[in-house]
């Protein structure tokens, strides 16, 4: 079993910064490639970013590209969402995920532990 937890969500204006965590425990969380996504109200989570067992390779999703970065910290079994440049499109929950497959999907069916989500708000 995995355990994801993220945090550092909260409400900030447009244009700000906020940066996510999540961590993880229960597995060798090294192995693993991890994803964020992120679920406006009454719509399915879209793809955010992911990134590769040793963060060395990432992809993101168009619309964030260029103002958001994914980072992990495998010593300290932590991955960190950077989100620069905020627009109230952004508002949204952020979830964390952890896939066992060697995948940087952009399919929420890829992933098999997810976290609580933490919210963002970003405001006008």
């Amino acid at each position: 079993q995995v355990q994801l937890v993220e945090s550092g969500g909260g409400l900030v204006q447009a244009g700000g910064s906020l940066r996510l965590s999540c961590a993880a425990s229960g597995r060798t969380f090294s192995r693993y490639y991890m994803a964020w996504f992120r679920q406006f109200p009454g719509k399915e989570r879209e793809f955010v970013a992911a990134v590769n067992w040793s963060g060395g390779t990432t992809t993101y999703a168009d619309s964030v590209k260029g103002r958001f970065t994914f980072s992990r910290d495998n010593s300290k079994n932590t991955v960190y969402l950077q989100m620069n440049s905020l627009k109230p499109e952004d508002t949204a929950v952020y979830y964390c995920a952890l896939t066992t497959r060697a995948t940087m999907s952009r399919s929420l069916w890829q992933y098999d532990y997810w976290g609580q989500g933490t919210q963002v708000t970003v405001s006008s």
